[in-house]
C-alpha cells in the first residue's frame, strides 16, 4: 500500500500559509475621517451621526431642526469623535454642495414624505421631495468628490429604502426620489471606482422613526382603515419579519460600508427589509 500523499506544508505542526489574509475583525476606527450626515437631528440620521462619532469620526451633522441638532450635540459630547451641528435647509442647493467640501464620508439621509393619490398630490410638494431627496444628494456628492478623488479614498452611503426597489401606492414622490437615488448611487460608484471611492445604498423597510409614525394617519385615510390596523395591514403586510427596524440597526449597516472590509462593495444596495423583496 502506498503512503498517503501529503501536500507540502500541511504535515502535522506545519505553519500553513493561507492564500488569503486571515480576518482580523472589522476595523471600526474612523479616527481622522470627516463624515457628513444629512437629516441628522432625528431618526436614522441621528443614529448614523452618533455611530460614526462613536467610531471616532468628525461628524458634520446637517439638519434644519435647530433644537434637534442641539440635543444631538449634547448626546454626542462624550463620544470619541467630534460632532459639529450645521443648520441647513437642503432646498438651498448651493449651500448643500458647499457644506460637503472636504468630507471623507457622505451619508445622504434626509427625507420627507407625503401620502396622497397622484391626482391629489400637490405639485409643489412633489417638487420639494425630489429636491431634498434626489437633487440635494447629487449636489452633496458633487461637493464631496473633489476631496475624495484627491486623496484616493471616499465613502458615499445613500439612505434609500425598499421603495427604491419596489413601489407602493400613494407615495409617488417618495418612490420616484428613491428610485432616482439608487441610480445616482450606481453612477457615482462607476465614476468613483478608479479613485478609491465607493458608493452604495442602504435600503431599509419601515424604520421606527417620526417619519414613519407620521404616516399612520395618512395611510389610514388613504386605505380607509382605522390607524391601529395600518402597521400590520399596510406597512408590514409584505414583510416576513413583522416588526419595525430600529434606527441603530440601520446605522450599523451604514458604518460597515465605511470600513476597509467593505472596500469591494460598491454600486449596490444593502437591503434591510425583513424579507419584503423576497416575494
Amino acid at each position: 500500500m502506498s503512503a498517503p500523499t501529503t501536500v507540502p506544508g500541511t504535515e502535522p505542526g506545519a505553519d500553513v500559509a493561507s492564500p488569503l489574509p486571515r480576518a482580523a475583525g472589522p476595523a471600526l476606527d474612523l479616527t481622522g475621517r470627516t463624515a457628513l450626515v444629512t437629516g441628522a437631528a432625528g431618526g436614522i440620521g441621528r443614529a448614523c451621526a452618533l455611530r460614526l462619532a462613536a467610531a471616532g469620526a468628525r461628524v458634520r451633522a446637517v439638519d434644519r431642526a435647530a433644537e434637534g441638532l442641539r440635543s444631538l450635540a449634547e448626546e454626542a459630547g462624550s463620544l470619541p469623535g467630534d460632532l459639529e451641528p450645521r443648520l441647513l435647509d437642503l432646498t438651498d442647493l448651493d449651500a448643500a454642495e458647499a457644506v460637503a467640501a472636504g468630507t471623507d464620508i457622505l451619508v445622504n439621509n434626509a427625507g420627507i414624505q407625503l401620502v396622497r393619490p397622484i391626482e391629489e398630490f400637490p405639485p409643489d410638494v412633489f417638487h420639494t421631495v425630489l429636491t431634498v431627496m434626489l437633487e440635494a444628494p447629487f449636489r452633496l456628492i458633487r461637493g464631496a468628490l473633489p476631496h475624495m478623488y484627491g486623496q484616493g479614498w471616499g465613502r458615499i452611503v445613500n439612505l434609500s429604502s425598499v421603495h427604491g426597489l419596489r413601489a407602493s401606492a400613494f407615495k409617488s414622490a417618495y418612490v420616484a426620489a428613491k428610485h432616482g437615488l439608487e441610480g445616482l448611487s450606481k453612477t457615482a460608484a462607476l465614476e468613483g471606482a478608479p479613485h478609491g471611492v465607493t458608493s452604495n445604498c442602504v435600503s431599509p423597510g419601515y424604520v421606527r422613526t417620526p417619519l414613519v409614525e407620521r404616516q399612520i394617519a395618512d395611510q389610514a385615510a388613504a386605505h380607509g382603515i382605522p390607524p391601529e390596523r395600518v402597521l400590520t395591514e399596510v406597512l408590514l403586510k409584505d414583510s416576513a419579519l413583522k416588526r419595525l427596524i430600529e434606527p441603530e440597526e440601520v446605522a450599523e449597516a451604514v458604518l460597515y460600508l465605511c470600513t476597509p472590509q467593505a472596500s469591494f462593495i460598491t454600486g449596490t444596495s444593502l437591503t434591510l427589509d425583513g424579507g419584503w423583496t423576497a416575494h
